[in-house]
């Protein structure tokens, strides 16, 4: 079946446009490319500036790069988002997202600070984990010199970002050193099991445009590498398998209604809810995945909601 005729109106003849990815025919390296092409170049918009840094990694692994969006020091900020990008674990960089951060930043008035962290199959878990956990440590632990109150820093992600966003959520409580203010999910990828035959569930209306059922088991295949089942981290990796969600901050979810995400989304909400988590949850109808980085009304209107979240939650 297809479900082109439920997408967004405005949407219907933009899904196309979107870098493909066969995993069974298509190179690695050409989806990575096609993501970047045409991504915003990293220039100061003369209000907000950017600033490129190397992290000191533990345990002898490479410095972790991020990228810092500052808003105007005339509006002094108090408060950070360390930002996790999309593409599935396997793809993406945080420069293709310049212009939406430096608009977050501003919008804001908020330090962003955006992580490049490794990507699988290179390196799979837990190495792109422990690049966003140690760009966390170093935001905290920097917290005077960046101008930025460390007890007011919250986690964001979108896709397989998501994923890591709420992973390193997870970590930071366990670990203890760093206690974060929020999150905020876009439509994250949190269930391996999903697109595969032992997925909870299996909506045909869903996943049919620009992340499939075969991009997803690929990815997560990539990122998974050879760990267990029942590997006492196997809730980092996939946070749907996480069985205690107590003691996380608040939480903003979103994600649409034809996304293949959307069940293992609402479910985690859901969880999260009966963890006692002040969790916001909303599904938008007609919406693919990434359907927020479309120009329509759809894209204006989410953009606008989770900017408003993100200025709630700071």
């Amino acid at each position: 079946m297809t479900t082109l005729g439920l997408v967004d109106a405005e949407q219907r003849d933009m899904i196309a446009s979107f870098p493909s990815f066969d995993p069974e025919q298509d190179d690695l390296m050409e989806f990575r490319r096609g993501l970047v092409e045409g991504s915003t170049a990293l220039l100061n918009s003369g209000s907000v500036t950017y600033e490129e840094r190397l992290i000191p990694a533990p345990d002898a692994a490479p410095d972790v790069r991020v990228i810092l969006f500052q808003p105007p020091k005339a509006k002094k900020t108090t408060s950070a988002i360390l930002y996790v990008h999309g593409g599935g674990m396997i793809a993406g960089t945080p420069d293709m997202q310049a212009g939406m951060l430096n608009r977050l930043a501003l919008e804001t008035n908020t330090l962003v600070v955006s992580v490049d962290y490794r990507l699988a199959p290179e390196t799979p878990f837990p190495g792109g984990l422990e690049d966003v956990y140690t760009a966390l440590v170093w935001l905290h632990k920097h917290a005077k010199e960046l101008e930025i109150d460390p007890d007011r820093i919250m986690v964001m992600g979108d896709s397989g970002g998501g994923c890591l966003a709420a992973a390193t959520t997870l970590l930071a409580r366990d670990r203890g050193k760093v206690k974060l203010h929020a999150q905020v999910l876009i439509y994250p990828m949190l269930d391996l099991r999903t697109g595969g035959p032992d997925a909870p569930s299996d909506d045909p209306t869903t996943g049919e445009f620009v992340w499939t059922r075969a991009q997803n088991q690929h990815a997560w295949s990539a990122v998974r590498g050879e760990l267990a089942a029942d590997d006492p981290r196997f809730g980092y990796l996939s946070p749907a398998f996480m069985q205690d969600l107590s003691g996380l901050p608040a939480t903003f979810v979103i994600t649409g209604a034809l996304d293949l995400f959307r069940d293992e989304d609402i479910t985690f909400a859901q969880r999260l809810w009966k963890a006692a988590v002040p969790t916001e949850l909303v599904v938008y109808a007609n919406a693919v995945h990434a359907f927020d980085l479309l120009p329509s009304s759809l894209g204006e209107r989410v953009r606008r909601d989770v900017l408003e979240a993100v200025r709630r939650l700071l």
